[in-house]
C-alpha cells in the first residue's frame, strides 16, 4: 500500500521514468558494445594464431603434440597465411563440422559487425566459422582461421551480463540522485505552496496567511507570485463584501427611521401646496416630488434588504423632461457660483427606461461634475446631450472640471475604492453603473483629463447589449 502511494507521487513516478530512460539508453549502447567485444575477441584469436604460426615457420620440425598445443592455445582449428602471393596452411587439426559462415574483418562495416554479433549471440547451436583478417605487423597479406562459436558466444554472454549489470547500477544511482534533486528543487516547494493554500483557505481574511514567494526556481516563483496576487485580491474582495454586508444592515436601519421622518415631512409639504405665496406654490411640487422619491428609495431598501437594485419598471420616458428636472435640481445647489448648464436633447426623444432609476443615474453624474468644478473654485460648464441610432439611445454628461483622480479611474465603478472627489466613497458611480446594467446597457467613461470628463450612457433599443470589445478605448462599467 505504501509502495502504491509512493508510485503515485511526483517523485515516485520521476524515479521510475528515470530508471526506464537510463536502461533504454544503455540497451541502445549494448548492441554496439557487444559487437565491438566480438570483433576484439576474433582479432585476438587471429593474433594468437599468427604467433603460433610464426613458431612453426621458425622451426619446421615441430611434432604433432606441440602443434596441437599451439592451436589449442590460439583457440582455433587451423591457420592459413598468405605471404608473397602464396596461400599456405601453417597449422591444422581435424574440423568437427563443416564451416557455417565466413567473416572478413578487414572491410566489415559497423552495421555488419552488429548484425553478425546478434546472430552469434542468439544462435544457441555450436558452429564452426571462418575468420579472415590482416596479419599483425604486416607479416603477410592475410591470415585466415577456423574456430568454434561456443567459446565466443559464452564470452559475449558474460560480457553482456556485466554490461547490463553495470547499466542497472548506473541507472539506479542516477535515478536516486535525480530523486533527491527533484525532491529538493520541486517537491518541497510544491508542498510549501500546497501548505500555504491550505492554511489560507482556513482563514482567508487573515493577511498573515498570504504566501510570500521564496522559491528559487523561476517557474515556481512565478506561480507563488500569481498565488499571492490572487490571495491578496480575494482577501480584499472578502473584506469589501463584509463591509457591504455591514453597510446593508446599517442602511436598512437608517432607511427605516428616515422613512418615518420623511413621511412626517411629506404631511407638512402637502399643506404648503395650499399656500397663496407664488414662490411657495412653484417650489412646493418639486419639494413634494423630492420627498416622495426619498420615501420610495427608503421603502425599496427596506423591501429588498440587500445591495442589489430592484429590476427597472420600463416605460416611455421623455428625455428632455428627465434632463430638465435633474438640471433644475442641481441649479439650486450652486447659489452664486459661476457654473452653467447646457442641454442638447431632442424635444421629442423618448426612451424605454425606469424614470426614477434613470433620474438617479443622471443625478449622480451631474452632481459629481458639479462638485468637481466647484471644488476648483473656477467657472465651468456641464453639458447633457442625447441622441439615438438604429440600435441604442445614448445620453452623455460632459464637464469642464479637472478630471478624475488616478485612484478613481483605476477603480472607477467599484464602491469603497476611492470616490471622484476627496472624502467620497465611490458609491455614486457604482450605483449608477448597476442601474444602467439593469437596463441592459453600459455606462462608459469616454475621457477624463485636465480639460474635463465625459460619461456616456448607452441603452439598447432591443435586448441587452453585448460587452464592449477589449479594444474599446472607453472604460465600461462591467
Amino acid at each position: 500500500m505504501a509502495i502504491s502511494r509512493f508510485l503515485n507521487t511526483l517523485t515516485g513516478r520521476f524515479l521510475i521514468l528515470t530508471v526506464i530512460f537510463v536502461m533504454a539508453a544503455e540497451v541502445m549502447i549494448f548492441v554496439p558494445s557487444v559487437a565491438r567485444y566480438r570483433e576484439d575477441f576474433l582479432l585476438s584469436r587471429l593474433e594468437r594464431a599468427q604467433i603460433a604460426s610464426l613458431a612453426l615457420l621458425a622451426n619446421d620440425s615441430l611434432d604433432m603434440d606441440l602443434e596441437d598445443e599451439l592451436l589449442a592455445n590460439a583457440g582455433v582449428y587451423n591457420v592459413v597465411l598468405r605471404r608473397n602471393e602464396i596461400r599456405q596452411l601453417v597449422l591444422s587439426s581435424p574440423i568437427p563440422d563443416q564451416i557455417h559462415a565466413t567473416y572478413d574483418l578487414r572491410d566489415a562495416t559497423g552495421f555488419e559487425l552488429m548484425r553478425d554479433a546478434m546472430v552469434t549471440l542468439f544462435d544457441p547451436e555450436e558452429r564452426v566459422i571462418r575468420v579472415i583478417g590482416d596479419p599483425v605487423k604486416q607479416a603477410g597479406l592475410l591470415i585466415e582461421v577456423t574456430l568454434p562459436t561456443a567459446p565466443l558466444r559464452v564470452a559475449m554472454i558474460d560480457y553482456g551480463v556485466r554490461i547490463l549489470t553495470l547499466s542497472a547500477v548506473i541507472s539506479f544511482f542516477t535515478a536516486f540522485l535525480l530523486f533527491l534533486a527533484v525532491r529538493e528543487l520541486l517537491v518541497r516547494p510544491i508542498r510549501r505552496v500546497v501548505g500555504a493554500m491550505t492554511s489560507y483557505t482556513q482563514a482567508p481574511e487573515d493577511t498573515r496567511r498570504i504566501i510570500e514567494p521564496s522559491a528559487k526556481v523561476t517557474e515556481l516563483r512565478e506561480a507563488e507570485q500569481a498565488l499571492k496576487t490572487m490571495e491578496t485580491e480575494l482577501t480584499s474582495a472578502l473584506r469589501q463584501k463584509e463591509r457591504l454586508a455591514q453597510l446593508g444592515g446599517a442602511v436598512a436601519k437608517v432607511s427605516h427611521d428616515l422613512r418615518n421622518i420623511l413621511t412626517t415631512a411629506q404631511l407638512f409639504t402637502d399643506r404648503l401646496e395650499m399656500s397663496n405665496d407664488p414662490a411657495v406654490t412653484r417650489a412646493a411640487p418639486k419639494l413634494v416630488n423630492s420627498i416622495q422619491r426619498a420615501v420610495n428609495l427608503c421603502e425599496t431598501t427596506l423591501a429588498f434588504g440587500k445591495a442589489e437594485e430592484p429590476a427597472p419598471v420600463l416605460s416611455g420616458v421623455r428625455v428632455a423632461e428627465l434632463v430638465g428636472e435633474v438640471i433644475e435640481g442641481e441649479r439650486l445647489s450652486i447659489d452664486d457660483f459661476d457654473l452653467s448648464f447646457a442641454e442638447d436633447v431632442p424635444a421629442t426623444m423618448v426612451i424605454r427606461a425606469d424614470f426614477e432609476q434613470m433620474h438617479r443615474v443622471l443625478s449622480n453624474l451631474v452632481r459629481n461634475a458639479r462638485q468637481a468644478i466647484m471644488a476648483t473654485g473656477k467657472p465651468g460648464e456641464i453639458a447633457v446631450a442625447a441622441y439615438e441610432d438604429d440600435g441604442e439611445w445614448v445620453l452623455t454628461v460632459t464637464d469642464t472640471g479637472p478630471g478624475l483622480p488616478p485612484k478613481a479611474r483605476e477603480h472607477l465603478f467599484q464602491p469603497f475604492h476611492g470616490g471622484t472627489r476627496k472624502g467620497g466613497f465611490g458609491l455614486g458611480l457604482a450605483i449608477a453603473a448597476e442601474l444602467v446594467r439593469g437596463h441592459g446597457g453600459r455606462l462608459l467613461l469616454e475621457r477624463s483629463d485636465e480639460t474635463g470628463t465625459a460619461f456616456a450612457i448607452h441603452l439598447p433599443k432591443g435586448f441587452a447589449m453585448t460587452p464592449a470589445p477589449a479594444s474599446e478605448p472607453a472604460q465600461a462599467a462591467e
